[in-house]
């Protein structure tokens, strides 16, 4: 039987812009910390001067062009032991209302860059709020949910391998606070089903989804490049692939995708 759904103000229900920050997630867990920040809101930006991707890299985006956005969810309800299932949710949210756009060839790279084609659309960075309770328990509390997706931009960093923006797919103009609005509803979708434990079925909407499954690629741990099948990615976020010989999972971080 599903979970009960909690009754939490929808995301988006308060869009607060920011003409510039700078960092959206920032702003959010500030406002997390300061009591300021009811579950649903989202902070969306014209500028963002230090925008966050994975590991420390910086997210680059032309002022008033894309969609910058931070959603503030509140969390208690959901499995601690299993935070990507938060990220697949995320991902396959904003696999599908691109995919409004774009009609196909959408993805979700793994572990969570959204792809057009070869090149990539968009991104998320979910960060974390862990707080203290009692006999030194801790509580999963809340959760920022970053999502930069191009939009309008046509020139990019020359540092950047593969970007795309939804102009150069559809060939029209869009205006990036109501495509916001639109993925605030794609986000509600997906949160609710996982509150209601519909976890295998996120599981096979991100598997899906997933770039390169069942492909042969070529990955890069440490110095070493090699070749392996991707198979998928299970619900603590590693990704399983078999090289011909034997199965591998590598969790983020271990390694890196090698793309043409």
């Amino acid at each position: 039987m599903s979970a009960t759904v909690p009754a939490l103000p929808k995301i988006g229900h308060s869009i607060q812009v920011l003409d510039e920050v700078d960092s959206t997630n920032n702003y959010a867990m500030q406002a997390i910390k300061q009591g300021l920040a009811p579950h649903g809101t989202v902070y969306f930006a014209q500028k963002q001067t230090q925008g966050k991707g994975q590991h420390g890299k910086t997210w680059h985006t032309e002022p008033g062009s894309n969609i910058i956005m931070s959603a503030v969810l509140q969390t208690e309800q959901l499995p601690p032991q299993q935070p990507f299932l938060l990220s697949m949710a995320v991902a396959v949210a904003c696999a599908e209302f691109l995919t409004l756009y774009t009609q196909s060839d959408v993805c979700i790279k793994w572990p969570n860059d959204i792809y057009w084609n070869d090149r990539k659309a968009g991104g998320i960075l979910i960060e974390n709020l862990i707080t203290a309770h009692y006999q030194a328990s801790t509580q999963w509390s809340h959760s920022v949910v970053g999502i930069g997706i191009n939009v309008n931009q046509t020139v990019f960093d020359a540092a950047l391998a593969n970007p795309v923006s939804m102009r150069q797919i559809t060939g029209k103009k869009h205006v990036p606070i109501l495509l916001c609005k639109q993925l605030c509803g794609h986000l509600q979708t997906h949160f609710e089903a996982l509150c209601r434990g519909e976890h295998t079925l996120i599981i096979e909407a991100y598997n899906n989804l997933l770039y390169k499954k069942n492909q042969q690629v070529t990955l890069q741990k440490g110095a070493i490049k090699f070749a392996t099948q991707v198979l998928g990615v299970n619900n603590y976020g590693e990704l399983l692939t078999h090289n011909g010989l034997h199965a591998e999972n590598f969790a983020y971080g271990q390694v890196k995708w090698i793309i043409d």
